[in-house]
């Protein structure tokens, strides 16, 4: 008897020791008993989207008592870093905002990102609800591996009262785009398009976008996918050529701004024209009371590209390899017919999610932007993340250094080409 009962205690022992082991989890969230613990990154720690998100972290544990979410955000740049240091090391958090198109599959290519597969057929009357055409950014090789839940599009604003003042039409092609400006600066607006140059990603939704009117698809394929690209096309040259020529209509004081006081000079009437999201609309309106319009990058007459391609992409939510069922769950609220409908409200930005953009909810600029990027037969994703980051970063400092004069295309062709031959 005394035997039996020594090795009884010893199996009920080892059974706690195993029970202990097996309740630690391999990704930050941890549950003891009933109580889950949810690690949840965003990239807005500015209003009004962090006290968004902040509400709905706040109602979801309401209604679940037994979940705590842990949040934690940085702006885009340190973001985008930070996130790379997470997967590298193993340690990505529950549920986190990504990308799509190739930043998103560099992270699926680490293998630590959870496949949505399963859970979106579980659910049909929530994945129902999102817009078809946005999966294709996080769905790779037939598996999709984020939510899309924001879309965007990137567009020229331009000041309705200028162009009817000076007698200047919307362009229709690059050439007489040139045209439009050569007039606003003889009319006295001696910048007549604006950026902030200071900003590289600003840069870069230049190059991307007139990369694909001049450069053709399929070698945009090949050039955007790190193993075969090779950067020799003539295009990516011409398409440096035009933003540099662009930059001459920039002024100085664009190489000394950021992208917001750039925003703010054309909300103040000061400048006809400037490339910006959509996402930007209510930052607009709430800087000033300029009556806008907005016109795609025009057509390169000459050009082997899209002529009418619209830049922009959705961004998203992506879950860890190990996240919980109840970031699942999460994820499921924060994309919502009524959270996506909220969002749109108070935020201004566009979302994926059917019904989630109104009429009532958005206002009418708005709601005429997100037809456009509805109605847009093709898109091209944003260049600082389709692209590997250093051949990235090459392209933005050129940028940079083309618009004081610094460098030339084929100096800033010659670098990227030397880069990927190490």
């Amino acid at each position: 008897m005394k035997k039996r009962l020594v090795c009884l205690l010893a199996v009920l022992l080892l059974t706690g020791i195993l029970a202990a082991c097996g309740s630690d989890s391999s990704n930050d969230a941890e549950s003891s008993g009933d109580e889950v613990v949810i690690d949840f990154f965003h990239r807005w720690p500015n209003e009004p989207r962090k006290s968004f998100y902040d509400q709905k972290i706040e109602e979801f544990e309401e209604a679940n008592p037994n979940v705590t979410i842990n949040v934690d955000s940085v702006l885009n740049d340190s973001y985008k870093e930070k996130v790379r240091v997470l997967v590298s090391n193993d340690d990505l958090p529950d549920i986190f905002s990504s990308w799509s198109d190739t930043f998103a599959e560099n992270l699926v290519s680490s293998g630590r990102i959870k496949a949505l597969n399963d859970l979106i057929e579980s659910d049909p009357e929530w994945s129902g609800k999102i817009i078809e055409s946005q999966y294709e950014g996080f769905t790779f090789d037939d598996t999709t591996y984020g939510i899309p839940f924001t879309v965007d599009g990137k567009a020229f604003f331009y000041n309705k009262a200028i162009f009817e003042e000076v007698g200047v039409d919307v362009p229709e092609t690059y050439d007489e785009f040139i045209e439009v400006l050569d007039e606003l600066q003889a009319a006295g607006y001696e910048t007549p398009l604006v950026e902030g140059l200071t900003n590289a990603w600003a840069i870069s939704h230049y190059m991307g976008t007139i990369f694909h009117r001049v450069v053709d698809s399929e070698t945009l394929a090949q050039d955007y996918n790190p193993e075969t690209a090779a950067f020799t096309d003539e295009g990516y040259v011409r398409g440096l050529e035009i933003f540099q020529e662009l930059t001459t209509y920039m002024g100085d004081v664009s190489t000394a701004i950021d992208h917001e006081a750039a925003r703010n000079m054309f909300s103040a009437g000061e400048v006809p024209i400037l490339y910006m999201q959509f996402a930007e609309i209510l930052m607009v309106e709430d800087a000033g009371d300029v009556d806008f319009g907005f016109f795609n990058f025009p057509e390169v007459t000459d050009g082997n590209g899209s002529p009418d391609s619209l830049t922009g992409a959705p961004e998203g939510w992506m879950l860890s390899e190990n996240a919980p069922e109840e970031a699942e769950e999460f994820l499921k609220f924060l994309t919502s017919e009524e959270t996506a409908a909220e969002f749109t409200e108070v935020d201004g930005q566009l979302n994926a999610i059917e019904g989630g953009v109104t009429e009532e909810n958005a206002n009418p600029t708005s709601y005429e932007a997100y037809q456009i990027v509805l109605d847009s037969p093709e898109t091209a994703p944003w260049f600082d993340n389709a692209v590997d980051i250093t051949i990235a970063d090459i392209f933005m400092r050129g940028g940079q250094d083309l618009a004081t004069g610094q460098t030339t295309p084929e100096q800033i062709i010659e670098e990227v080409q030397s880069q990927i031959a190490k």
